[in-house]
């Protein structure tokens, strides 16, 4: 189901930027009866002024998420009344549905509160290439309002070759890095926190820490306890259930995992195998190839077909090197 919503106006965009402006978050309930979908896919209508980053913020969505579902439009010069995608619907990542979950493929952080039956999730920004975020496993051990940033002696070197030499900290304050909050977490070094440029939010723009928009790190860290658990997984292919009908949901991989192992849909292949489980259903494997090769971010039906698939045709699916995707 599309849902069309109003266009933004140049007095809203003007107000999104504003320190004070509020965006409202994604927040779903808990799919039942084994289901694995939240949201609905949305439109909107843009205005000339409009730009991919000020839509993105507003519908708490990040910059790539924007450009993935809407590939043939210029994300800063979209046009007066161009209708936009939103992709507001999300297949679950793999379970256990608990505390926080990151899939740095999908730029998108997952916050399942204890005791509630419902899932928060919001766009971040990861570590750029040679500077990847780990996967991993963890919890959140501090949470800090206004916090000192210690840069590590590799980031000052590197600011310094640049010209732009830092302190041994940065305090708290609109030039810090790190917002108005952090969680730091487990993970040696590694934090969840807010920044002072907002626009790197969706994209792979970091050292390797993970940044939110600041309304939504001001929403999760009044949220998140301390010894909340933290999952990074880094799935790029999503499977699941809506209704009886098979889901697929593909983004670009990361741009390592692309030198390293190439271009191949093994593992959404593998994905949806293990979504399968027992189900007699049979998926669409051209229609699975499609959405891998597309990679929009969108999840989007395997039709079920009762004929069983061609073994060498499954295989080729799950070694092609087609897709021509620069990755995240």
């Amino acid at each position: 189901m599309l849902i069309v919503i109003h266009r933004l106006t140049p007095l809203l965009t003007l107000l999104l930027w504003l320190p004070a402006f509020k965006v409202m978050a994604l927040s779903f309930p808990l799919p039942e009866n084994g289901n694995d979908l939240v949201g609905e896919t949305r439109t909107v209508k843009t205005v000339y002024e409009d730009t991919f980053s000020d839509i993105a913020r507003l519908h708490d969505l990040g910059y790539l998420d924007l450009t993935d579902a809407n590939p043939e439009v210029d994300p800063w010069l979209p046009g007066e009344g161009t209708e936009i995608i939103l992709p507001t619907r999300f297949i679950l990542p793999p379970e256990p549905r608990e505390g926080i979950v990151i899939n740095l493929a999908e730029l998108r952080l997952y916050y399942y509160p204890k005791g509630e039956s419902r899932v928060i999730t919001h766009p971040l920004g990861i570590g750029r290439e040679g500077w990847s975020t780990p996967t991993g496993t963890g919890r959140v051990i501090r949470k800090q309002a206004n916090p000192t940033w210690y840069p590590p002696e590799s980031i000052r070197a590197e600011h310094a070759t640049d010209g732009d030499p830092l302190p041994a900290a940065v305090k708290p304050g609109p030039d810090n890095p790190l917002g108005k909050y952090a969680l730091y977490l487990s993970l040696t070094g590694y934090l969840i926190h807010g920044t002072h440029k907002p626009y790197g939010v969706g994209m792979r723009v970091s050292h390797g820490c993970i940044r939110l928009y600041p309304e939504d790190i001001d929403r999760l860290f009044s949220q998140v306890p301390v010894g909340t658990p933290v999952r990074i997984i880094n799935e790029p292919y999503k499977a699941g259930w809506k209704d009886g009908q098979l889901y697929v949901e593909a983004h670009p991989p990361l741009s390592e995992q692309l030198k390293e192992k190439g271009i191949n849909f093994t593992p959404m292949v593998q994905a949806i195998i293990k979504a399968l489980g027992d189900s007699p259903m049979k998926p669409d494997w051209a229609g699975m190839k499609n959405a891998a090769l597309n990679q929009r971010g969108v999840p989007v039906p395997i039709t079920a077909i009762q004929a069983e698939p061609n073994p060498s045709q499954q295989d080729n699916i799950a070694l092609s090197d087609e897709a021509d995707s620069p990755g995240r």
